[in-house]
């Protein structure tokens, strides 16, 4: 079967491992920090792209709408409370781009690390409970006609774009 919520799983690996790289510029700041002014720029590229547009838009265009249908109550508690993180981490990205672009990489690199903590944290609670819970609202059927509206997603955006992201996670 196709299984979206295996697709979500494996996004969340890739998004994990560029948090884990990311955190790793730092080292840069006191040695080579037009370096590290160019990976961070990178890095905010693909948590902008890969983990907002590819990933965030899964959830937010089809699977949490899907959910909502089945079970109304999830619209007020967890999915809200994901779709606000969302909305939190795309202001957290404009914050430290401000501070990329103004020089300031210490606070810079202080406020990805609130975001990494955060983001973190949100995919513990999707891995957890979310898309356990989403397995367990849907049918075979449903879950593959969720799959294929996933990779219609990713392909109106791009395969190739994806994949590229991807491999700037590491």
């Amino acid at each position: 079967m196709n299984n979206p919520i295996e697709l979500l799983y494996k996004e969340h690996e890739i998004i994990t491992q560029a948090i884990k790289s990311t955190q790793a510029l730092k080292s840069l700041i006191e040695n080579d920090s037009e370096a590290y002014k160019n990976g961070m720029r990178i890095k905010i590229d693909f948590f902008r792209n890969y983990a907002d547009k590819y990933h965030h838009a899964k959830e937010e265009e089809v699977l949490f709408p899907e959910m909502n249908k089945k079970n109304e109550i999830l619209s007020d508690g967890i999915i809200k409370e994901m779709l606000e993180n969302h909305e939190d981490f795309r202001e957290l990205l404009k914050n430290i781009e401000s501070l990329i672009e103004k020089n300031d990489y210490l606070l810079a690199h202080t406020e990805f690390e609130k975001y990494a903590i955060a983001l973190s944290d949100h995919i513990a609670v999707e891995n957890e409970e979310v898309f356990q819970i989403a397995e367990t609202l849907f049918e075979e059927d449903e879950l593959e006609k969720i799959y294929f509206k996933f990779l219609d997603s990713d392909s109106e955006l791009g395969d190739s774009t994806k994949t590229s992201l991807e491999k700037a996670a590491i």
